[in-house]
């Protein structure tokens, strides 16, 4: 199948390169040049263009930052989008997380034109994307979500159905706020045992096997040196950025005035890592939220 990969970034860049391993022949398109050479090296074909990209494309697949990149890259600024150069009617997928309102605008455009169009976006972070084993959370009818199914197979180990256009960003909206408010309780029960004189990796084992367990404790662990493979044995680098998560729960907290739902957890987490990157930790993995809870003391 002729899959056209636009956003080649930490989380495009493997799932691009798990299209390849499954045998697809796919097109790439990024800003960056040295992003589109690995995926040349591993067998893509490079495009100068978005348009280029998919002018053969049988499935469009997009992972972007935010929802002004979507926007941007599909309804065009001050001219046509990506939108109205795909006249073959090729299956959307942007697996970005953006706003609901964001994707069903974006949606609504693509049914206009006689498009199908699906928002995928996806859990599981850059070790899920490396590993082919993303949670993707899928908005679109039912029909478009079975052609999608065998594409996104070869990228995650859970698909689902949310609903319709933008239901796929609620999902998502909701379990990253979740992983934001456990991030942030992990890192401050783990700080608070370590003053008290406890070993944080006996207390991160103790919390694991209790009521207080987690995938922040199971997965990636925010304190430096007790999980080997986590960001934060790495000097907080790459990973899921404290900038993006921020993002996502001002994503929330706008839903939540929308629908005037009550997220005083959630509201904290926002203000918690908006703080952190504030002071200039934004770059970093979201895990370095740690750092937040050990200011004025050495690692």
């Amino acid at each position: 199948m002729n899959i056209a990969f636009i956003g080649l970034g930490n989380m495009g860049m493997p799932m691009a390169g798990n299209l390849l391993a499954a045998g697809h022949d796919v097109v790439v398109n990024d800003l960056v040049a040295s992003a589109m050479q690995a995926l040349e090296e591993q067998g893509a074909t490079r495009a100068a263009s978005a348009a280029a990209a998919c002018a053969e494309a049988e499935v469009v697949i997009s992972m972007l930052p935010a929802g002004e990149h979507v926007r941007r890259l599909y309804l065009g600024d001050d001219g046509p989008g990506l939108l109205d150069a795909l006249a073959h009617q090729p299956l959307i997928i942007d697996a970005s997380t953006i706003s609901p309102d964001d994707a069903r605008l974006v949606g609504q455009a693509a049914r206009e034109r006689g498009l199908t169009y699906l928002d995928a976006p996806v859990s599981g972070g850059i070790g899920g994307a490396r590993a082919g084993t993303l949670t993707f959370i899928v908005g679109g009818d039912a029909a478009g979500f079975e052609l999608a199914r065998p594409v996104l197979e070869c990228m995650g180990g859970n698909i689902f159905h949310a609903g319709d256009i933008g239901d796929g960003q609620v999902a998502k909206i909701c379990n990253n706020m979740l992983l934001g408010i456990l991030m942030s309780g992990t890192a401050e029960a783990l700080s608070l045992g370590v003053k008290n004189g406890l070993d944080p990796a006996v207390l991160s084992e103790i919390m694991k096997q209790s009521s207080g367990g987690n995938w922040a404790l199971n997965v990636y662990n925010p304190w430096p040196g007790v999980m080997a493979e986590s960001a934060a044995s790495r000097d907080y680098q790459g990973g899921f950025l404290t900038d993006l998560m921020a993002k996502d729960l001002g994503l929330a907290w706008e839903l939540a005035q929308k629908t005037r739902a009550t997220v005083p957890m959630g509201s904290q987490a926002r203000n918690l890592f908006a703080l952190h990157s504030a002071q200039g930790s934004g770059r970093l993995d979201f895990s370095s939220i740690q750092k937040l809870y050990r200011a004025g003391e050495d690692d």
